[in-house]
C-alpha cells in the first residue's frame, strides 16, 4: 500500500476534478456547454478513481477500466466540439455549416466497439480477440483527435480570446499529449510502461487547476472565429505528423512482430531512421512552402493568394512606361481575363474624359460623357457587372448609365479607381471569352487592384498638369519680356511723334526717323520670333564689347546726362549680340532716369584675368540696403513708381547668369549706384590674358628676386 504510487496519483486527480466539477455545479451558468463541462469533469473523475483503486485489486477490472477512459476521451472531445461549434457558427449543431454530431456519435460507437472487441473472444477470431495493438491504436487516435481540437481552438482564436482560451488548451492539451505519448511507446514495445502509466494520475491532477483559471476567465463561449491560411496549414500539418506517427508505430510493431531474432534491431533502426526523417520534413522550408501551396490549390476555399496577386500587379504598375494610363489598362484586364479595355480621367473639379483606350475602338456615343456614373462610383466604391445590371438592375440601386454605355453588348466591367476616397477615374473592360461572371472575391481584388492603379493615375495626371503650369510659366515669363521690350520700342515711337511736328522739314531727322522705325520693325519681328518658338535668345556668338558698347552709348546720346564711355582695352565674348546689347541699354537708361541732368553717368570696360567688366557708374539718388537685398532683382518690383515694370533688372541678371556671368551692384542713397558686369572672356583670349600676366609677374622686379 505504501509503495502503491499509482493509487495515489491517481485519486490526486480524482479529488482533483470532482472539486471542479462541483464548483462548476455552483457557478456554471453558460448553457449548452455548462452540462458537457460538468460531464467531462466527472467522467475524469470516475476514471481516476477507478484506475487508482483498480491498483489494489488482485486483478484489475480491465474491462471497467478501458470503459471508463473511452467515457473520459470521449465526454472531452465533445466539449470541444461543442466550443468550437459556437465559436465557427454560433450554434452548437454545425461546425462551419455542416452537422457534426453523427460523425461523432458514428466514432465514438467504433471505438466503443473496438474497446470491447478483446473481451469478447468466444465470438471472434483469437488473433483478433486478443489484438493488443487495435485497442492501443483506439487510444492513440482519440488523442490524436483531441489535440487537433484543441489546436484548431487556439490557431483559429482572436488575440483577445487567446487570454482565456489559453489555460484550456494548456490543460488539455497536456492530458491528451501525455496520452499519445504513453500509448505511442506501448505500440512501438508492446506494453505500457509502469512510470508513465503512474505519473498520467499526477498529470491530470496538476492540470486540474489551469482547467478551473480557464472556466473562471471564459465568461461566455461564443466568438466567431474565421479559418486563417495559416490555421488550415499548422491543422494540416499536425494531422499529417500524427499520422506519420501512428504509421510508424505500425509499421515498428510488425518489423519487430516479422523480424524474428532480428525485430528488435529492425524496430530500433526504423524508429530512428523515422523520426529522423519527420524532424527533416518538419524543419525544411521547402516543403512547408510546397505544402502551402498544394493547400491553395486543392484545399483553401479562396480562389486568389492575394498576396501573390498584389506582388505580381505592384511589379506590373512599376514597370509601366509611355502612355500610363494605356498601360493601366492592359495591367488589370488579365486579372479579370479581358481581351481590351477604356480609361477615364481628368482634373478635380472636371468631367472625367476618355484618356486612352486599348484593344477595342471608342465606342460610338461615347462623348456624350458617364452620366452619374462618377457619382455613383464614388459613393459606392463598387465594381459594376452590366450583365448583371441589365439582368437584375435593382442591386444597383439609382444608378443610370448613358444609352450608349448601359446597351454596349461588348463591355462587361465598370472598376472605381479611387485614390484617398477621391474617384480619379473608371476603367471599362471588354467581356471575357473565357470568363462570364464574377464573385466577390473577383471584386474584391478588381476594386484593390484599382486602388493600387488610382495612385499611379493620379500621379500621371499630376505630371501632366505640373508640365502645363511650367509651359504657362514659361509663356508668362517670356510675355514679360516682350511686354517690356514693347514698352521700350513704344517710348522710341512717342519720342518720334512728339518731335515730328517740329522736325518735319530736317532732312537729318527724317534720316533718323526712318532709322529708328526700321530699328522698331526689326525688333518687334524678333519678338514675334521669339513668341512662336518660345525661345528667348539667338544662337550665341562671338561679341566684341568695345564695339557693341560704344553702339550703345551712341544710341543713348540724346538723352541726359550723355553717357560716358571709358574703354582700357577691348573683350571678346560668347553672347547674343541684340540681347547683350539690350542688357547694356536698360543698365545705362536706368542709371540716366536715376540721375540729374547735371551728374554724370559712365560706362567703363576692363579685363581682370579671364573675365570682362563692364562698370555703369552714375551719381543719382542710389538705393537703400534693404531695396538691393530684397527688391532690386526680382519681377515687378521698381523704383520708377507707375511707369516701371520691374523686369529688366530681372532679365538682365538672368541673362547674363545664362552665359555664365553675374550683375554685382553697389549703392549709396544720395551718392550713386554702381553696376558691374561679368562676362567671361571667350577661350583663347581668357589664354592670352592669363599669359601675360605671367610674363608681367615674371619681369617684375619681384618676379626677378624670386
Amino acid at each position: 500500500m505504501a509503495g502503491n504510487i499509482g493509487l495515489f496519483t491517481h485519486l490526486c486527480a480524482s479529488a482533483s476534478f470532482t472539486l471542479l466539477a462541483l464548483l462548476l455545479l455552483w457557478v456554471w451558468r453558460v448553457k449548452p456547454l455548462g452540462n458537457a463541462l460538468v460531464l467531462a469533469c466527472t467522467a475524469t473523475a470516475l476514471w481516476a478513481a477507478i484506475i487508482g483503486l483498480g491498483t489494489l485489486a488482485a486483478y484489475p477490472p480491465v474491462k471497467l477500466m478501458h470503459l471508463s477512459e473511452l467515457l473520459r476521451n470521449i465526454s472531452w472531445l465533445n466539449f470541444l466540439a461543442l466550443l468550437l461549434a459556437l465559436q465557427a457558427d454560433g450554434t452548437t449543431g454545425t461546425i462551419r455549416g455542416r452537422p457534426w454530431r453523427p460523425l461523432f456519435l458514428a466514432g465514438a460507437t467504433l471505438a466503443l466497439v473496438l474497446v470491447l472487441l478483446p473481451l469478447l473472444p468466444q465470438v471472434l477470431p483469437s488473433w483478433l480477440a486478443a489484438s493488443y495493438a487495435l485497442v492501443v491504436l483506439v487510444w492513440l487516435v482519440l488523442a490524436l483527435a483531441g489535440l487537433l481540437l484543441i489546436e484548431q481552438l487556439y490557431r483559429n482564436a482572436a488575440p483577445e480570446e487567446r487570454w482565456a482560451l489559453k489555460f484550456l488548451c494548456l490543460g488539455l492539451g497536456a492530458i491528451f499529449t501525455w496520452d499519445f505519448f504513453m500509448y505511442s511507446e506501448a505500440l512501438l514495445f508492446r506494453q505500457l510502461n509502469p512510470d508513465l502509466l503512474q505519473a498520467r494520475g499526477l498529470v491530470n491532477a496538476v492540470v486540474a487547476p489551469l482547467l478551473g483559471v480557464a472556466f473562471a476567465r471564459y465568461g461566455s463561449w461564443r466568438v466567431q472565429l474565421q479559418v486563417s491560411r495559416q490555421a488550415v496549414f499548422h491543422t494540416v500539418t499536425l494531422m499529417g505528423a500524427g499520422m506519420y506517427l501512428l504509421g510508424m508505430a505500425a509499421i515498428g510493431y510488425f518489423l519487430k512482430y516479422m523480424g524474428g531474432t532480428w525485430g528488435t534491431v529492425l524496430q530500433l533502426s526504423f524508429l530512428v531512421a523515422a523520426g529522423t526523417l519527420l524532424a527533416s520534413l518538419l524543419f525544411s522550408g521547402r516543403l512547408r512552402a510546397l505544402l502551402r501551396v498544394q493547400l491553395s490549390k486543392h484545399f483553401f476555399s479562396y480562389r486568389y493568394d492575394y498576396r501573390e496577386e498584389w506582388l505580381k500587379f505592384t511589379r506590373a504598375l512599376a514597370g509601366l512606361s509611355g502612355d500610363v494610363a494605356e498601360g493601366i489598362i492592359h495591367t488589370m484586364a488579365p486579372l479579370a481575363n479581358s481581351p481590351a479595355g477604356l480609361i477615364w480621367g481628368g482634373s478635380e473639379g472636371q468631367p472625367l474624359r476618355l484618356l486612352a483606350h486599348w484593344g477595342m475602338p471608342v465606342p460610338e456615343g461615347a462623348a456624350e460623357g458617364l452620366g452619374n456614373l462618377p457619382a455613383w462610383l464614388q459613393r459606392t466604391d463598387w465594381v459594376i457587372d452590366l450583365a448583371e445590371w441589365r439582368h437584375t438592375p435593382d442591386l444597383y440601386t439609382d444608378l443610370e448609365l448613358p444609352e450608349w454605355l448601359g446597351n454596349n453588348p461588348s463591355l462587361w466591367l465598370i472598376i472605381p479607381l479611387t485614390f484617398r476616397d477621391r474617384l480619379e477615374g473608371v476603367l471599362m473592360l471588354k467581356q471575357s471569352k473565357l470568363k462570364h461572371s464574377i464573385n466577390w472575391e473577383d471584386r474584391d481584388l478588381l476594386k484593390t487592384a484599382g486602388r493600387q492603379a488610382a495612385s499611379h493615375l493620379a500621379q500621371h495626371l499630376a505630371s501632366q498638369a505640373l508640365v502645363e503650369a511650367r509651359q504657362f510659366d514659361a509663356f508668362n515669363r517670356l510675355s514679360a519680356y516682350v511686354v517690356h521690350d514693347l514698352k521700350n520700342i513704344l517710348a522710341q515711337q512717342s519720342l518720334i511723334v512728339s518731335n515730328a511736328a517740329r522736325h518735319r522739314n530736317n532732312p537729318a531727322f527724317i534720316d533718323d526717323m526712318i532709322n529708328t522705325v526700321e530699328n522698331s520693325v526689326a525688333r518687334m519681328q524678333r519678338l514675334m520670333e521669339q513668341m512662336r518658338s518660345g525661345v528667348r535668345s539667338a544662337a550665341a556668338g562671338q561679341v566684341a564689347l568695345a564695339p557693341l558698347l560704344q553702339q550703345v552709348v551712341a544710341a543713348r546720346d540724346e538723352t541726359r546726362p550723355v553717357p560716358q564711355l571709358e574703354l582700357v582695352e577691348d573683350a571678346r565674348v560668347e553672347a547674343d549680340s541684340e540681347r547683350l546689347a539690350t542688357v547694356f541699354n536698360h543698365l545705362i537708361q536706368n542709371a540716366q532716369e536715376a540721375t540729374p541732368v547735371d551728374g554724370r553717368v559712365t560706362v567703363n570696360l576692363n579685363i581682370d584675368r579671364h573675365q570682362a567688366i563692364v562698370a555703369i557708374a552714375d551719381t543719382g539718388r542710389g538705393m537703400d540696403a534693404d531695396f538691393l537685398r530684397q527688391r532690386l532683382f526680382r519681377p515687378f518690383e521698381s523704383t520708377k513708381g507707375l511707369t516701371g515694370m520691374g523686369i529688366g533688372a530681372f532679365e538682365s541678371r538672368e541673362y547674363i547668369r545664362q552665359l555664365g556671368g553675374d550683375i554685382s551692384v553697389e549703392s549709396t542713397p544720395g551718392a550713386g549706384s554702381v553696376f558691374r558686369v561679368k562676362l567671361p572672356l571667350v577661350a583663347d583670349q581668357a589664354d592670352a590674358t592669363a599669359d601675360a600676366v605671367a610674363d608681367a609677374a615674371a619681369h617684375s622686379p619681384i618676379g626677378q628676386l624670386d
